[in-house]
């Protein structure tokens, strides 16, 4: 007895597989593209932060594991000894190290708020459209963050020091005496050099989240009667609190990060030591101790201090977003 096959079922069940297959196999073609985009778009990324980050703060912590071992009287070439973390104990109990997290800790107290502050009343001052040369005023305050920052601090020196300045030697005409380079107004005069090339580039980030903002908000809230004051810290300021923050981030992390300004006013005043802040104290232990291995745990450990903080201003950021929703 044979089984007779009908010659339509074969064909209808190879389309019913294929039209079920194709939406897959679409599918699998459409994920496959997204990977290649991810993969083509983040490549240059991640090539660049193994190369200019994951790879020195690797050589930084094997460094700092590291160091020369001279015997006798210390005469001659050392030999390369493992000393575990030997440098990392000797950098925390050092005081100069961690004096200069104390500076910067005054540092940002000063410097944080005003900069922020002050960035924003000149973005919200410039979204308001009191002023008529916008783009001119813009260009102005923003200039003085394309000078060099060396040679900013080089101007403002020259304007700090006794018998060269003329700012001093107008105040003394006023009988008003003032030293930028003293114990109480070192720190004040360091803060003066970073506002001066912080205020237009932070400004600029607020201006373009102002100009973001939908303008129907802001017609809302002036037909319901709020001023301009009113609405620029009610209404406009909340709406772009995300920006506020990444620059408060920003300003923070510079200033751990603070060495240009302080190592110039070290040859003109010896109120800044050569360990005035951790990098410089970082400077001082390679370049003039040359304790390579000490200057290594000294970097990073102020690497796990930014890291920690900007982990915690966004942890606390985060958790104040979740709340106010």
């Amino acid at each position: 007895m044979s089984t007779v096959i009908s010659p339509g079922k074969p064909g209808k069940r190879t389309a019913a597989t294929a039209q079920a297959a194709s939406p897959a196999r679409l599918r699998k073609a459409g994920r496959r593209q997204q990977i290649l985009a991810c993969v083509t778009l983040l490549a240059p990324f991640t090539a660049l932060l193994i190369a200019v980050f994951l790879v020195p703060v690797g050589y930084a912590i094997g460094l700092s594991l590291f160091g020369e071992d001279h015997k006798g009287l210390g005469f001659g070439g050392g030999t390369t000894v493992f000393t575990g973390l030997r440098s990392y104990l000797a950098v925390l109990d050092d005081p100069s190290f961690l004096s200069g997290f104390g500076v910067i800790a005054l540092y940002v107290v000063i410097f944080v708020p005003v900069v922020v502050a002050g960035a924003l009343a000149l973005a919200l001052f410039l979204d308001s459209g009191l002023v008529r040369l916008r783009r001119t005023a813009q260009m102005l305050l923003y200039l003085p963050h394309a000078v060099p920052g060396i040679i900013a601090a080089v101007i403002w020196l020259y304007l700090y020091t006794p018998g060269l300045s003329p700012v001093i030697k107008l105040l003394g005409q006023a009988d008003v005496t003032v030293d930028f380079l003293g114990m109480h107004t070192v720190l004040p005069s360091i803060v003066n050099i970073a506002l001066w090339s912080g205020l237009g580039y932070n400004m600029v980030i607020f201006y373009a989240a102002l100009q973001a903002l939908p303008r129907e908000v802001i017609e809302a809230a002036r037909i319901d009667g709020a001023g301009g004051l009113r609405t620029a810290l009610m209404v406009k300021v909340p709406i772009i609190k995300g920006s506020v923050v990444m620059v408060c981030m920003f300003a923070l992390i510079g200033a751990l990060q603070l060495f240009t300004e302080p190592m110039l006013m070290n040859q003109a005043t010896p109120m800044v030591n050569s360990r005035f802040t951790p990098n410089m104290y970082i400077y001082d232990a390679a370049f003039r101790r040359n304790n390579y291995g000490l200057a290594s745990a000294a970097s990073v450990i102020l690497l796990i201090v930014t890291c920690a903080l900007s982990y915690a201003v966004t942890r606390w950021t985060g958790r104040r977003e979740r709340s106010a929703r």
